[in-house]
């Protein structure tokens, strides 16, 4: 794909689109590029058009992908040919007037208020670090809604006490002011207190560590949430996404 590195170079610094973002559209742009290479002799940007975006998609389909997942790959041509064409590189948007297939509307799965209360009443979490903090990430995603990457992302001095309220850098590094309710202000006292027993030099302005001092990540933060959810629910998906929808949806009622 012509222009592709100076495209992904747009997005991160004029942008501002995380790593992770950046590595999808990366995939995509790549898929696009093999899909062309397969079935067409060498074509520039330029030459693109709806036909070949259209048996991109026929191909993505009869190949077994879900609507959302090429809505998603759509959407990263989209923005790469407008790209294109604001930087006077091409004269059509090839993705223009493109059908998408219908992508299926599934209901969000959230856990129970009574469940949620039933995981924070009672014995669940031990007394030590590591029970206490994943207590606290559980609560957090619960009472605030944030993603799983604004969490790993919390530095200590994000943390409001006087005004019980918490600085959150989204996508994009926007940033929003999310109220605390005090009881949790509290446990986030005493996270802190256990927290400064853990040898963290090289990421002590982070709120959330691992055992050894480090950084907290991905997978671990899954593993958190699933392995709790475990105990109080059948639920077959058990993730911090069904986490936010448990918060957006108690927040409803």
């Amino acid at each position: 794909m012509d222009h592709k590195e100076s495209f992904l170079q747009y997005l991160r610094f004029e942008k501002r689109y995380s790593p992770h973002t950046i590595r999808s559209y990366r995939n995509d742009l790549n898929q696009f590029g093999v899909y062309l290479a397969d079935n067409f002799y060498h074509i520039d940007s330029i030459e693109i058009s709806s036909l070949h975006v259209r048996g991109w998609i026929v191909s993505l389909m009869e190949r077994g992908m879900d609507p959302a997942s090429v809505h998603r790959k759509i959407s990263c041509l989209r923005v790469y040919f407008r790209w294109l064409r604001r930087e006077e590189l091409v004269n059509n948007d090839p993705v223009a007037g493109i059908v998408l297939p219908k992508r299926k509307k599934n209901l969000p799965v959230f856990v129970g208020e009574e469940v949620m209360d039933n995981l924070l009443d009672n014995d669940y979490f031990s007394d030590d670090f590591t029970g206490l903090r994943n207590r606290t990430i559980i609560e957090m995603i619960y009472l605030t809604g944030i993603r799983r990457a604004e969490l790993i992302g919390l530095k200590v001095g994000d943390i409001d006490f006087q005004n019980s309220s918490i600085r959150v850098t989204g996508k994009r590094n926007k940033q929003r002011i999310i109220p605390l309710t005090v009881p949790f202000v509290r446990s986030l006292r005493e996270y802190l207190g256990m927290r400064t027993e853990i040898s963290c030099k090289q990421n002590e302005n982070h709120l959330f560590l691992t055992e050894k001092g480090n950084k907290l990540y991905d997978k671990c933060v899954y593993n958190i949430v699933r392995d709790y959810l475990k105990m109080v629910t059948t639920s077959e998906k058990k993730s911090p996404h069904v986490l936010r929808h448990t918060f957006a949806t108690h927040m409803l009622n």
